[in-house]
């Protein structure tokens, strides 16, 4: 064998061991899905996974939250009609239907292809790889991020307001956020915060700039949805709509079973008393 084959030998050699190190292709989306996960390969590199089994919600099926569900389907019915719409952040008491509303209002324009993408708080670092992925589609795409909150230190919520309102780029006409959280102010405000002046180790020399820092995420967010505890009849009424949707017969046994079954959890919401049914149907189911 000459100088030369042996080069092209140890070359091919030397190919055949890079690419069995290299992370496979991605492949293209399956555009013809209408809900997606954003997955993160082991190096760093994402993409667009159709989800396979999409939880579809009726919208009748969330109760006393009627003023926030009107808010929510107007603003995605102007934005699936092309027209002017905002940004949501639907901030509140837990169980009380905000994730479950972002998937209902989705689920009610699916079928006039209004596609979801759904976004972990920690991959929020990828938002403009996800815009340049779906800005030029002729399809829109609503992306969510659920349980959004920003810890002391965090940094990924930067690019979230860059996509939002900041960027050079113009926000593309065919992509909204939708986000839930339990807090309105996204980032952590501490009582230090309040105080013109402030006296400890590493303190800042004008706090009122880290005010406005912490508070800023939030208001890029055109429309703010607030959702609040249930009052005890909102909760039997959500609790009644879950056994006889479940198939099961409501009634006083049924009544008094589902005020014993908050008392034992310390909260009415609508995720309680759809707990509460699960059990109380699947008890009685012959």
């Amino acid at each position: 064998m000459s100088d030369f084959e042996q080069f092209i030998s140890r070359l091919e050699q030397l190919v055949d061991r890079v690419e069995a190190v290299l992370p496979p292709p991605t492949l293209a989306p399956d555009w013809s899905a209408n809900a997606f996960r954003w997955r993160v390969k082991a190096n760093g590199s994402g993409y667009l996974q159709a989800v396979k089994h999409p939880h579809y919600v009726d919208l009748g099926a969330l109760k006393n939250i009627d003023s926030q569900k009107d808010s929510i389907v107007r603003n995605t019915r102007q934005f699936v009609a092309g027209r002017q719409a905002n940004n949501v952040l639907l901030t509140g008491a837990r169980g009380t239907g905000k994730s479950t509303l972002v998937k209902a209002v989705w689920t009610a324009f699916a079928k006039e292809g209004l596609k979801i993408i759904e976004v972990d708080k920690t991959d929020l670092l990828h938002l403009a790889d996800i815009v340049d992925l779906v800005g030029e589609r002729p399809e829109k795409f609503i992306i969510f991020c659920d349980d959004l909150s920003f810890e002391e230190g965090e940094i990924s919520y930067k690019a979230l307001k860059s996509v939002l309102d900041g960027s050079i780029s113009a926000p593309t006409a065919n992509m909204l956020f939708y986000a839930t959280s339990n807090r309105r102010h996204l980032l952590p405000q501490k009582m230090r915060d309040n105080l013109d002046v402030v006296s400890y180790e590493d303190g800042e020399v004008r706090p009122n700039d880290s005010i406005e820092e912490k508070v800023s995420l939030s208001e890029r967010f055109g429309l703010w949805l607030s959702f609040y505890p249930f009052s005890q009849d909102d909760y039997l009424a959500a609790a009644h709509y879950w056994v006889t949707e479940l198939g099961g017969t409501w009634g006083d046994n049924a009544r008094e079973a589902a005020l014993l079954w908050h008392r034992t959890r310390g909260a009415r919401s609508g995720r309680v008393a759809w707990q509460f049914a699960k059990d109380y149907v699947g008890r009685h189911q012959a």
